[in-house]
């Protein structure tokens, strides 16, 4: 189905997508037909933009106003440029190699398609060409949404939340789709900022440099200087007695200041300061991005030229003269105000503020969707825990540890990295547990201790460790929680279903996860039961009475729809975890379906000693 016609001076674009209509009709669903609107904005020498809709009705979309949306999560968009004959190349220019190998120019036409994953949020279709020695650029920008939750709400919901909790976490680098922000003066300024601002500001940055140097600020300098009476062009007062006594002795040398022009001042010390820490933070970034190996080659001759043209301004012989730079006592007017000089310092203050995620000139790439969707319930989770032990924050005790991710970004630490422990007077009533990998081989670092898996590894996402001292001291009680950014469809009463794979899932994890006792090193059953968290919706009396909610009663498997600003899921996943806190030992364990032949009493504390993973 044909989506978009682009009409430009040098070529004709069209944007298609095979099964738009299921697409739309799912997020329509999901979601509701009012938040599926996008927009767009494009460059210059472009005659018209055609929509075609869901309903193949044409409609011509005006630059800046709000429109239909087309472009979707997880979904194959081919594109057909047919270009004028007087343009000799063209390619996609992706900063991602990637996605510009799946493009080809033969015969006039470039053609390729895009799929943004799991990855939301803005984006653009960059084209480069070249008409005789001239290249072209174009860009036609837009907004990617997601077919299961509010992008202009839920998404932005779950990013601040993300933030609030752990600064940034939510971002990532080389992705397809970036978030618009502005800047902040307070916290420190993540690397990925000095990236960010300085990609879409070098240009300008450049540009007031050169300005500077070509008409540079100086000042008038005193400078002692020697000369001869024949080299005196004016005779200070000073000198007049010296003068006179000599008088006969042609080669005596008169000690005289003569004022003269600098370079040297304090604004033209902090431009040699400010190219020279620029230039080498921008190699030292440059270097990182390369050994990602992902840039596209165009991404890499744009790095190398400005790499080129900062050293380049930093060998200028123009800064022989300019001395160190140590420092302004008072406020500059000429930064402030003069020419290039207040550019160029405006850029480089920029660079040293942090961010604040709301909408704004600048672009910072946040992780997939389905990753933040996954932080973002596993500090729900927390959260509600918190809530129903009654907790303030001087209990909670996080371990959470945010770990480096190859450039700028952070990912949450695993297993024994990322855990929140919840507690009252020093006793734990809880542990909280950030995607744990167990494994036959017991590890403290990523898994959790004295669990292990004698067939192959298991990841659950969230873990719950509720402490229980009725039956045994310190005895815990676990439950996993699995978040999938995925929905199944709807059920006969128009509520939202978890995947079915999700489901099984959590069986294995149930059979697959032991408590290995010490020090006879027998196995016993550890997980009690495991619930699929994902971003369904649905009435609250047909969500209560699905299938997929009911099963928790009977077999301790089972989902909970969660999304942002959604009170009432939010509530019922709330209660189910405070009747798991409320419950004794010996309730919980009455309820486990046993194996046929197997005779349980949880009465007997003999019985049930072999159960304590202490």
């Amino acid at each position: 189905m044909k989506l978009l016609t682009i009409r430009h001076q040098d070529f004709e674009m069209f944007i298609e997508c095979r099964k738009f209509d299921d697409i739309w009709c799912k997020a329509k669903k999901n979601i509701g037909e009012e938040c599926l609107h996008s927009t767009y904005s494009w460059s210059n020498g472009t005659l018209s933009v055609v929509l075609n809709s869901h309903e193949e009705k044409e409609k011509v979309i005006e630059e800046g106003k709000q429109a239909p949306a087309i472009f979707f999560d997880n979904a194959d968009y081919p594109i057909w440029i047919e270009f004028k004959e007087y343009v000799k190349k063209a390619q996609f220019g992706s900063i991602l190699r990637k996605e510009n190998e799946k493009f080809t120019f033969r015969k006039q036409i470039l053609t390729g398609f895009l799929n943004y994953g799991n990855e939301v949020g803005h984006s653009e279709i960059r084209l480069i060409y070249q008409i005789g020695t001239e290249i072209r650029n174009f860009v036609f920008s837009f907004e990617v949404l997601s077919t299961k939750l509010n992008y202009h709400e839920h998404w932005q919901n779950i990013i601040k939340d993300i933030e609030k909790e752990y600064r940034m976490l939510s971002l990532d680098y080389m992705r397809r789709t970036f978030q618009s922000f502005s800047l902040d003066a307070n916290g420190n300024t993540p690397e990925i900022i000095w990236w960010s601002v300085f990609a879409q500001e070098q240009k300008n940055f450049i540009k007031a440099c050169k300005n500077i140097i070509e008409h540079p600020q100086h000042r008038l300098h005193e400078k002692e200087s020697y000369k001869r009476t024949d080299k005196l062009i004016m005779i200070p007062s000073c000198i007049e007695n010296e003068l006179a006594e000599h008088r006969n002795n042609t080669s005596h040398l008169y000690c005289v200041k003569e004022r003269t022009w600098t370079n040297d001042t304090q604004e033209n010390r902090f431009l040699k300061f400010a190219i020279r820490q620029i230039t080498s933070k921008y190699e030292i970034l440059k270097k990182r991005i390369e050994a990602a190996k992902n840039a596209s080659e165009i991404m890499a001759d744009d790095m190398q030229a400005t790499l080129a043209a900062l050293k380049c301004l930093q060998r200028n012989p123009f800064f022989r003269t300019v001395g160190k730079y140590k420092g302004i006592n008072q406020e500059s007017l000429v930064l402030q105000k003069a020419t290039g000089y207040n550019q160029m310092y405006r850029i480089w203050n920029l660079l040293l503020r942090s961010y604040s995620l709301n909408e704004g000139f600048y672009r910072l790439q946040t992780k997939n969707m389905a990753t933040l969707y996954e932080i973002w319930c596993f500090i729900e989770v927390s959260h509600i825990v918190k809530e129903r032990l009654h907790l303030s924050d001087k209990d909670i005790d996080h371990k959470n540890r945010m770990e480096m991710n190859g450039l700028f970004t952070w990912n949450l630490g695993k297993g024994g990295h990322s855990h929140i422990l919840f507690m009252k007077d020093g006793i734990e009533l809880a542990k909280l547990i950030y995607n744990p990998k167990s494994s036959e081989h017991e590890s403290i670092s990523v898994g959790i201790k004295d669990l292990v898996v004698p067939t192959v590894s298991q990841k659950p996402d969230i873990v719950l460790q509720l402490t229980k001292n009725d039956l045994q001291k310190g005895m815990k009680m676990t439950y996993l929680f699995d978040a999938k950014y995925r929905i199944d469809g709807k059920d006969k009463n128009g509520v939202d279903v978890p995947p079915e794979d999700a489901i099984n899932q959590m069986h294995q994890y149930r059979d697959a996860i032991y408590y290995k006792e010490k020090p006879s090193g027998a196995l016993k059953k550890e997980v009690i039961g495991g619930y699929i968290l994902f971003p369904g919706d649905g009435e609250p009396t047909a969500i209560a009475d699905s299938k997929f909610h009911k099963t928790i009663e009977k077999v301790n498997i089972g989902a909970f729809p969660l999304r942002p600003q959604n009170t009432y899921n939010r509530q019922l996943l709330a209660q189910f975890i405070e009747e798991l806190i409320q419950s004794k030992s010996q309730e919980t364990i009455s309820k486990v379906i046993l194996q046929k032949g197997f005779l349980q009493n949880t009465q007997n504390p003999i019985l049930t000693d072999s159960s304590s993973n202490d």
